[in-house]
């Protein structure tokens, strides 16, 4: 059947920020879904708050809001543009959400607008666990014993009569978010109140336990003729009891039987028509009993899902972009299959290999956090690898994950026999390497398999690995290893590394002589039809298929799997400089490991490498397609890692070169290199050990930075206020060496930070422009809310910042994206330091400027020069544009305090006529809400009070009107500078503390910046409350003070909304 002609224009919810559980795959989906709405000639409205994404570049919809994912700024987009329809299901949970709300305010009824990919009767249906668990009895599939309940009385009341242990599930929630696993009454209690709270329907599903099941996912898809098909079939390698966001998981299935397999599609298709999911892709999860083979529901997805993504990488099948063009109406049979060319998109991919997932975890930025994975998620990233075999892949896939040293043998040789029963039998993110390391021991697979709940085959495919890597080991002190052996480790997914580390033989010396891996195909058919598919993966042992592309290819390196400090900002970097090279007339290459992209799209690039990034395997690719050159400045730091090896072995390095990228790294000679031009730098030493490190505090004295080398997002990164502060560091957290030398950096207190972009050809600079932080020094940049175009910084300091950046752009030879960072401090600016490659403010000043710097830069790194591209400068149109961090605090239950090692998974943009609008709205879209009225608690520091800046904070407080609460010595400082405010008590006195009012005096907002010692630890439980009630908590005076502005602006008029692509700057009012 054809599609629907009346829909004209169509508006497409995006997920918001990066958050744990929703991630960069609602970016590649809700691009997919884009391009495909536009080519049928659809005019395409996006609601998206997230700056990194490639989704809101202004070229990708027709109307691109940045703005928060709320009903009132639905409500204002459809006042403003003609929609007829809104697709719902490729925004996550988050667009799901809010399309419930939308429809229970009557906003989609009012506007004549339709619900296409879903309608609210199905999404209820799937979402509420009564209903669902209903809907599955009503069609004779069985599910686990449990019951849905709104209040703690029920639940627990249900919870005795289930039995414990017990599952607990809130309804509607992302990630598992607010559930758990409880084995007593005192968890149970726990777990529902704080799963009532994560509820947006205030209900949770408390289920009898099914920890120790297999689990399994199936990708379906069906249309309103009811043709169904199967994507694809995936395992998670762990059992139930670890969200499937957080096991390592495989596709296609490796343990089912046929019957099983063709079971679950039966039931999957059968519970899709149940639900009423017509016109789209689902994701449905099953339980299988090892021993009795009892198969049950678990639940399902009306919508593209996080596994979506993994499943449309590992068979090629465009999942979105069919899930889209269904929904208007189509039926599989009438849409052409992108890859073959020759078959429809009504086919059931066939896969000749295998595909492993792995997730990839942050615990160490969180200290204190427990690392026991539960069904709630709590992984920031994965990688992906491809593979003849399970063993290839997964080998592969260790590679990828950028963890250390590769190493599937090693980390725990020194754990023992007791110390490795005891972390074997609690889930860690270290399982598969623990598991290993008893195997090489020759504990019995059964005895593994009672301990960890993997299966037996999967046991038996790591013992074979690690079989293998110890006769490898065996040939320790010899000359060479022989092909044979060789061989055998490379077609387990060994890298060189690894085994150059096992043998003591150089790399050198190992791979003298040694052929490269062949090159398959993603064909989505196993080689039944023709396919003229560009996306390639590796294997050892294979005769490759294809050739190199030609002379005119440039390979573009993607960052790796997404993770703190390096995000989604490089990928959209990198399919930006995409359309940069097609400009400049030649073949663009994406090589990257991410299934969660846009880069790994089949069809983002002329070729797609589906790669680990590591030196061997890019090598190997360059081999083969013979690039006139490499772009490792795009993808953050992973790339930058391979450049150097790459330059050695006669690669072309298109940007900075190698030499340039270690000299602006290697703290010493940078720190000369700025003596010579007179660059002002903070006082700084180099230590490379902890004697050198003692001494240097001594010389330069307190307060001090410390800078580990060669890390990513501030990683190791602390302020030292005093010498014990100095001495808990070294001792506990920071390693020096010499191989990792420690920057000790006078820290420079009350300073302004600004971030300045730059694109250098090597003689001359453009800026892309400046942004101001909010926080003050010491808080990393990544954490920091950011302003376009700065509020405070004048233009001789800007013309300063502008010199320094072009001197050091001539003295590094920087080609390309070249990101600095300053200080203002007592009105002389010092820099920082520079990084000469993309930054994660690089989309952000896309969107607020709207330039496509990255799409420039690509251009000059092929070798334009600046004065032929004509660039525009960077121009904020009339408005202030704030990029705000989004934070995992609350789903941890971690204080949210701020500090130079960077902490955040996510941001937000918002804009405005001026500071204080654009603030509100990027603090909203970011989940911290601010109120025109209610009231205020107050507690500063006793440094914080001495400031200035504590000053000027009481005068706006003097204006507000608004009832201020304050702990005793912060209430005397408001009471001095003319603000009442009612005194609290400590926590645990006895009377009103700031949790009891917290809790019950409407507190909308939160100003405490952190102490030491007994005031710490009171303040810290306070802001732990904050942010689980879903209070705004400020942790900085400068933030307190903008803030503040937010809330007068409020006050003073309405928010508005705006199109990146209004150049007219009309908006509305909201």
């Amino acid at each position: 059947m054809p599609r629907d002609p009346s829909l004209k224009t169509v508006l497409v919810l995006g997920s918001g920020p990066i958050v744990i559980g929703q991630a960069c795959e609602f970016d590649y989906s809700g691009v997919q879904a884009v391009r495909a709405l536009k080519e049928e000639g659809i005019r395409v409205v996006l609601l998206n708050p997230n700056p990194a994404t490639v989704m809101t570049e202004p070229s990708t919809a027709d109307a691109t809001y940045i703005e928060p994912l709320r009903p009132w700024v639905v409500e204002r987009i459809l006042e403003r543009e003609n929609v007829d329809g809104v697709l719902t299901t490729l925004g996550g949970q988050t667009a799901l959400n809010l399309a419930v709300e939308c429809h229970d305010r009557g906003i989609w009824d009012r506007f004549g607008v339709r619900l296409l990919g879903a309608d609210i009767r199905s999404i209820r249906m799937a979402e509420d666990r009564q209903e669902f668990r209903d809907a599955m009895e009503s069609i004779g599939l069985p599910c686990s014993r449990g019951c849905l309940v709104t209040n703690l009385e029920d639940g627990m009341k249900a919870v005795r009569e289930i039995g414990l242990p017990v599952i607990l599930r809130p309804s509607f929630t992302l990630g598992g978010e607010g559930g758990g696993i409880a084995e007593t009454e005192q968890e149970a209690a726990e777990i529902i109140r704080l799963g009532l709270k994560a509820s947006p329907v205030g209900s949770i599903q408390v289920e009898e336990s099914l920890i120790g099941w297999k689990e399994f996912e199936l990708e379906v898809i069906r249309d309103r003729a009811d043709n169904g098909i199967m994507i694809c079939s995936i395992e998670n390698i762990d059992p139930m009891g670890v969200h499937t966001g957080d096991s390592i998981t495989v596709a296609p299935a490796q343990t089912l039987t046929d019957k099983e397999l063709q079971t679950l599609r039966d039931w999957s298709l059968k519970i899709l028509r149940r639900i009423g999911v017509d016109c789209g892709g689902s994701n449905v999860q099953f339980a299988l009993h090892p021993e009795t083979g009892r198969l049950i529901v678990v639940e399902m997805n009306p919508r593209v899902s996080r596994s979506s993504a993994l499943a449309s990488k590992a068979t090629g099948y465009p999942i979105a972009r069919v899930a889209t063009l269904l929904a208007l109406g189509y039926t599989l049979d009438e849409l052409p299959n992108r890859i073959t060319k020759t078959t429809s998109a009504a086919f059931e991919p066939s896969l000749d290999y295998v595909c492993v997932k792995i997730p990839r975890w942050a615990f160490e930025k969180f200290p204190g956090l427990d690392p026991r994975l539960t069904t709630r998620m709590q992984s920031i990233g994965e990688a992906m690898a491809l593979g003849r075999t399970f063993t290839e892949a997964l080998g592969k896939a260790i590679r990828s994950m950028e963890k250390g040293a590769p190493r599937l043998l090693g980390a725990f040789a020194g754990l023992s026999d007791d110390r490795l029963l005891e972390r074997l039998v609690t889930t860690s993110p270290d399982r598969l390497l623990l598991i290993a390391e008893a195997l090489r021991r020759g504990w019995p697979r059964t005895a593994l398999n009672r301990m960890t709940g993997w299966d037996p085959w999967f046991l038996s495919q790591v013992r074979l690995m690690v079989g293998t890597m110890t006769r490898v080991a065996s040939f320790r002190g010899a000359a060479d290893l022989p092909e044979s052996m060789y061989s055998l480790a490379k077609s387990h997914g060994i890298g060189d590394a690894e085994i150059a580390a096992s043998t003591g033989i150089g790399h050198d010396r190992l791979r003298d002589g040694r052929g490269d891996p062949g090159y398959r195909g993603v064909d989505t058919c196993a080689g039944e039809f023709q396919a003229g598919t560009p996306y390639f993966y590796s294997s050892w042992g294979v005769h490759g298929e294809g050739e190199g592309i030609g002379d005119k290819a440039v390979i573009i390196l993607g960052s790796g799997p997404n993770r703190i400090g390096q995000g989604l900002e490089f990928d959209t970097c990198c399919v930006s400089a995409v359309d940069g090279l097609r400009d400049e007339g030649l073949n663009p290459i994406l090589y990257n490991c991410n299934p969660e992209t846009v880069s790994t799209d089949f069809d983002t690039a002329d070729r797609l490498y589906f790669e680990p990034v590591s030196e061997e395997d890019v090598l190997a690719a360059c081999r083969r397609e013979k690039p006139r050159g490499v772009m490792v400045g795009l993808g953050g730091q992973t790339p930058l890692k391979v450049a150097a090896r790459l330059e050695a072995e006669g690669v072309r390095i298109l940007g900075t070169s190698p030499r340039g990228i270690n000299l602006a790294e290697d703290r010493e000679e940078f720190a000369a290199l700025c003596h010579k031009h007179d660059i002002r730098i903070p006082q700084s030493r180099t230590a490379t050990n902890r004697d050198q490190a003692m001494a240097a505090a001594m010389e330069l004295g307190f307060p001090l930075m410390l800078r580990p080398s060669f890390v990513l997002g501030g990683e190791g990164m602390a302020i030292a206020w005093n010498m014990e502060d100095l001495e808990t560091r070294l001792d506990n957290a920071i390693l020096v060496t010499s191989e990792k030398p420690l920057l000790l950096d006078r820290f420079l207190e009350d300073a302004t930070e600004i971030d300045l972009d730059v694109i250098s050809d090597g003689t001359d600079i453009h800026t892309c422009g400046f942004l101001e932080h909010i926080e003050p020094a010491g808080i990393h940049s990544g954490d920091s809310i950011q302003v376009f175009p700065p509020q405070t910084i004048d233009e001789p300091d800007q013309a300063r910042m502008l010199e320094i950046a072009r001197t050091l752009a001539v003295e590094l030879g920087a080609i390309g994206l070249m990101n600095l960072q300053f200080a203002r401090c007592q009105g002389l600016i010092y820099l920082l330091e520079v990084n000469p490659r993309a930054s994660r403010t690089v989309p952000f000043l896309h969107k607020a400027s709207g330039s496509p710097w990255a799409r420039h830069a690509a251009r000059v790194m092929t070798g334009r020069k600046l004065s032929e591209l004509g660039l525009p400068m960077p121009d904020p149109r009339g408005r202030v544009w704030v990029k705000a961090p989004v934070f995992p605090f609350s789903r941890f239950g971690i204080d949210p305090v701020l500090g130079p090692e960077m902490r955040s998974t996510g941001e937000v943009m918002g804009s405005g006529p001026d500071l204080g609008h654009a603030l509100v709205k990027a603090l909203r879209a970011a989940g911290c809400v601010l109120h025109r009225s209610g009231a205020i608690f107050v507690s500063l520091n006793r440094r914080d009070r001495t400031r200035p800046l504590a000053i000027e904070l009481a005068r706006m407080l003097r204006g507000m009107e608004a009832e201020i609460y304050a702990t005793e010595g912060t209430a005397r400082f408001l009471m001095e500078n003319g603000v009442k405010s009612q005194i609290l008590s400590k926590l645990g006195e006895g009377g009103r503390d700031a949790v009891t009012i917290l809790r019950e005096a409407g507190i909308s907002l939160i100003l405490n910046t952190p102490a030491g010692g007994r005031g710490r630890t009171d303040a810290a439980s306070i802001r732990v409350a904050a942010s689980a009630n879903g209070v705004a908590c400020v942790t900085t005076l400068q933030g307190s003070i903008a803030a503040l502005r937010g809330v007068m602006a409020l006050r003073e008029s309405a928010l508005d909304i705006r199109a990146l692509q209004d150049d007219d700057g009309q908006s509305r009012a909201m």
